[in-house]
């Protein structure tokens, strides 16, 4: 058995997520969280709200509420949904959480203590007309790179490069939009991260199996241009973690607090932190799973995350971990993704475009769009969401296939001989080159699993679910019953089998199908376990046998019309239309 750490990019807590954030992180690392538990290993799976910076601020100032009172109610919110779509997260903390404060305050005294931070004078953009400084996402601009005109004052989503407000073309304020914005003096502790730059590089090199995505934009950022940049750690805000050292304002940083963008990773710890409170664990426990000197070196630990914040994770969170000297578990895999576009242009939370995670489950269950998302993850290139794929994949792979194979066999069954699988003869040349035939699609499967390729993973389920529908064509047990009922019996429970077997192997993807079919076959309180290679195969179809009782499904999912399509294509209309 493996420990398996898994963390996906913390949401911001500015509003309901869109579909592009959640096929961005969570939930292809809770496809992997559920397949390593199905497979036996110790897995905690962790996130939490990304509480601080501009993002909350504007938020709250939009809702009119107080700052942490509005965190504190979208933290709810988001958790509320990401369990409606069967997010497993062992814990969903708070990155204001008093654990992050104090554990973000220790990173920062190793830091000094270790000569990684300095004071630098800069100026920064203040705007008369809203009487402050405007850091990070209070400025909007051009981006100097690729002229995107809505790049935010911390980072270009467009390009993904990352900016300091005072490099945008004709910024302006978001607040107020004026455009009467002036560099003002200011001070802030910067992270020395040129430092590291070697340090960095080795170990990028040294993890030569993560995807191209990860390492290209790692690399980008580390040796183009002038190379990696020292970073401000601090901003002139009042909501975020102080800038404190040992329980004083720092000196020169008073009323200051420590930037998002360094704070945030560091509530990944945190998190597991506050999960083990939650489970009266030993108070050293979470440093088994961050700490090597703890037990830590033999964690596997995978991140997911869409492009934009692979800079972050493979350089500025690392170099946080590898500056403070201690002896930091450091990420295995990181799973970077591109972009989910909706209908030929963005899904953007600010601009409200798109299909938001509450808006989805209103339309459909969320098994539906779990399948959708996975089946078409932007993991080599950029994916885009139209409502006719989505009704094609539902009905074609969901209804046609798996749901097709699920309500013949149990409304056949019932029909002829009740709730219970009938006594027949035992498995043939059929069934066995079935089980064969589903062996050798089962081996790929699994290796695509294991190594997160999560686009070639449904392809292979695809081809499993096909093959159950080719035996029940084959076989006909609606025919066979009228001279052989024994062999129409043999049918009947080589596909309640498959049945189970389906269900075990899908519940990654459709955790919810995958409960409905158990609670069919009387095994709702059983727990999914992945088949395993080393044993004989064909023992994995005779789980469910003669006399075992069912109960009927009369439709697992329910086909999506051509206008309720086009509706929605309507309702939801994107750049295309």
């Amino acid at each position: 058995m493996k420990r398996i750490l898994i963390t996906s990019a913390l949401p911001y807590i500015n509003g309901i997520k869109h579909l592009g954030n959640l096929v961005g992180s969570q939930l292809p690392a809770d496809l992997y969280a559920r397949f390593m538990r199905a497979k036996g290993h110790e897995v905690a799976f962790l996130c939490a709200t990304d509480e601080h910076g501009t993002p909350a601020e504007l938020a709250a100032i939009e809702s009119k509420t107080s700052t942490e009172d509005y965190c504190r109610k979208m933290w709810q919110t988001q958790k509320d949904l990401s369990a409606q779509f069967f997010l497993s997260f062992d814990f969903f903390g708070r990155s204001s959480s008093s654990s992050n404060h104090a554990l973000t305050k220790a990173f920062a005294l190793n830091l000094d203590d270790n000569g990684l931070l300095k004071s630098v004078n800069e100026r920064q953009l203040y705007s008369a007309k809203d009487k402050r400084f405007l850091p990070d996402r209070y400025v909007i601009g051009t981006c100097p790179d690729c002229s995107y005109e809505r790049a935010r004052g911390d980072q270009c989503e467009n390009c993904t490069r990352q900016l300091h407000a005072s490099e945008l073309i004709k910024p302006s304020s978001v607040l107020s939009g004026s455009q009467d914005l002036e560099l003002i003096k200011t001070k802030h502790l910067y992270l020395m991260q040129s430092k590291l730059k070697e340090k960095l590089l080795t170990w990028i090199e040294s993890n030569d199996h993560w995807p191209k995505i990860t390492t290209s934009i790692a690399k980008k950022w580390l040796m183009d241009g002038d190379g990696l940049q020292d970073r401000s750690i601090t901003r002139d805000l009042s909501w975020g973690i102080p800038v404190e050292k040992n329980g004083k304002p720092w000196k020169g940083m008073e009323n200051k607090v420590f930037y998002v963008w360094f704070d945030a990773p560091i509530a990944y710890i945190s998190a597991t932190i506050d999960w083990a409170k939650s489970k009266k664990k030993h108070p050293d426990f979470w440093k088994s799973w961050w700490l090597n000197d703890h037990g830590a070196e033999d964690v596997h630990y995978v991140q997911f995350m869409a492009k934009d914040n692979i800079p972050f994770h493979t350089l500025s969170f690392p170099a946080t971990l590898i500056g403070s000297g201690q002896s930091w578990k450091l990420v295995d895999y990181i799973k970077g993704f591109n972009w989910l576009t909706y209908d030929g242009g963005k899904f953007s939370t600010s601009q409200k475009r798109g299909v938001f995670m509450n808006q989805a489950l209103e339309l459909f269950p969320s098994d539906y769009w779990r399948w959708w998302l996975l089946s078409n993850a932007p993991e080599t290139s950029d994916a885009d969401f139209t409502w006719r794929s989505f009704q094609s994949s539902i009905n074609k792979d969901l209804a046609d296939v798996l749901g097709n194979f699920v309500s013949r066999l149990t409304k056949f069954t019932f029909s002829k001989f009740g709730a219970t699988i009938p006594n027949g003869s035992r498995y043939g040349e059929q069934e066995l080159n079935a089980i064969r035939e589903i062996e050798k699609v089962f081996i790929s499967y699994d290796d695509a699993m294991n190594k997160i390729e999560i686009r070639k993973a449904t392809s292979y389920l695809r081809k499993i679910w096909s093959i159950g529908n080719e035996y029940l064509q084959r076989s006909q047990p609606w025919v066979k019953i009228k001279t052989d009922t024994a062999e129409a019996a043999k049918t009947i429970r080589f596909g309640f089998n498959l049945m189970l077997f389906f269900s075990e192997i899908s519940e990654p993807f459709i955790p919810s199908t995958s409960n409905e079919i158990k609670y069919c076959l009387g095994k709702s309180n059983e727990k999914s376990q992945w088949p395993s290679l080393k044993e004989d195969f064909t023992s994995i179809f005779e789980k469910i046998d003669y006399g075992d009782d069912f109960k009927q499904i009369e439709n697992l999912f329910v086909k999506i019309s051509n206008d309720y399509a086009l509706d929605l294509a309507k309702r939801f209309s994107g750049t295309n239309n």
